[in-house]
């Protein structure tokens, strides 16, 4: 590890995000309390974008029969990343590698018309990974993961429109986020078993993901060995501080398993009819997205993300009281605010402690008098002495508009 280079290991124990402890074991990371923001926040945030563009959200167990991924096909292709199953009564139990095999018995325990289409089901759920001690790393590569999945249900027309969208939402989200991709990938099968053995299904599904990449204007390389078991897919690549690459967001269009799982909708003409699934995420792993923004903004996250926001410092202690009000206040407005009195060393200490807090609001006597706050932004701009409401407002407006910017 380069120590000069932003290491999101360093940067989760430095703010104090998460840890590990080997009791709990390898690639099974703890969020700690300023982590739980963090991570609560970009799930709400998932969440509301997706409820926008048109997505119900489900909730699905952790757990599945082994005859699930076998209907599926992730036991005859996947399961060497799988954990081996449970036996309970005669049972055998298996932890989920993927939501996508609940998400279509979710659509299965209905029936749908074509005028339902495209139905939109998404979750931010836990899936599984068998992964070996020598590949774990901090938040990167873990064997318990937070997944922001989607699928799709729609008409063949449908598909390619739809897979276009859930670009254009991953765009957006990276911009709000102020991350990059480093380009796009269209990942294709390679040799072997790994993959359905049915070229009619890959040739399909790699016209339309074409298509899509054609209509959003993105260029694209293709990667031959890099598909999904299923089908091809379009990955969207980003990369570390050292030029490391790696997947955080996918779109797939999916033939393989609507026809496992012998999913239909009945179209205009009162016939069945086999829906296609695009699976999509937006930000991959709730994990990946984490240790990838600490690392891209050298911990000095976004306004909107931060852990805390806003920490009000006391010259002395008499401002005490008076700065605890203005975090009263703060709080009151749905922001993250803490003080930081005298206590806790000198302003010159709390100052360089705070350093990666977007916003610090100094009060000594003058400000306290006056009801004003001396305020300093992290990358070092002293915009002067505010009063207090307006410099609350202020920073809930950044909060709300997301993106980067700490001030206008």
């Amino acid at each position: 590890m380069n120590d000069r280079l932003p290491d999101h290991r360093r940067l989760g124990r430095e703010l104090g995000l998460f840890d590990t402890d080997p009791l709990m074991g390898a690639g099974l990371p703890y969020w700690l309390p300023d982590g739980a923001v963090v991570r609560h926040t970009l799930e709400e945030y998932i969440r509301e974008a997706e409820r926008r563009a048109g997505y119900r959200h489900v909730y699905s167990p952790a757990l599945g029969k082994r005859e699930l991924y076998e209907i599926s096909g992730h036991w005859d292709h996947y399961r060497d990343d799988m954990y081996p199953p449970m036996q309970l009564g005669a049972d055998e139990i298996v932890l989920r590698p993927s939501l996508c095999p609940h998400h279509a018995l979710i659509y299965r325990s209905r029936s749908h018309s074509y005028r339902e289409l495209p139905l939109r089901i998404a979750e931010l759920g836990g899936m599984y990974r068998a992964e070996l001690s020598g590949v774990l790393g901090g938040l990167t590569r873990v064997r318990a993961i937070q997944l922001n999945d989607a699928h799709i249900f729609c008409t063949l027309e449908q598909a390619v429109e739809e897979a276009r969208a859930a670009l254009e939402l991953i765009a957006r989200a990276y911009a709000d986020l102020g991350i990059e991709a480093v380009r796009h990938r269209l990942s294709l099968p390679g040799e072997g078993g790994k993959y359905v053995a049915d070229p009619e299904l890959w040739q399909r599904a790699t016209a339309l993901l074409k298509e899509v990449l054609a209509e959003a204007g993105v260029e694209y390389e293709e990667a031959a060995g890099e598909a999904a078991f299923y089908g091809p897919k379009i990955d969207v690549q980003i990369a570390d501080p050292a030029g490391r690459e790696s997947t955080l967001s996918t779109v797939q269009i999916d033939f393989h398993q609507p026809a496992r799982f012998d999913l239909h909708y009945i179209g205009a003409d009162g016939a069945r009819h086999r829906p296609v699934m695009v699976h999509r995420s937006i930000i991959g792993s709730v994990e990946r997205a984490v240790a990838h923004l600490l690392e891209a903004h050298s911990g000095a996250l976004p306004v909107w993300l931060a852990p805390v926001q806003l920490v009000v410092l006391p010259v002395a202690e008499d401002q005490v009281e008076r700065a605890a009000a203005v975090v009263r206040e703060a709080r009151e407005l749905g922001l993250r605010a803490e003080l930081a009195g005298p206590a806790e060393g000198t302003l010159g200490a709390r100052i360089r402690a705070a350093r990666l807090v977007p916003y610090q609001a100094v009060i000594g006597d003058r400000e306290a008098g006056a009801g004003l706050a001396a305020v300093r932004l992290r990358d070092g701009r002293r915009p002067g002495a505010l009063p207090v409401p307006q410099l609350l407002s202020r920073i809930a407006e950044r909060v709300s508009a997301r993106g980067t910017a700490l001030w206008d």
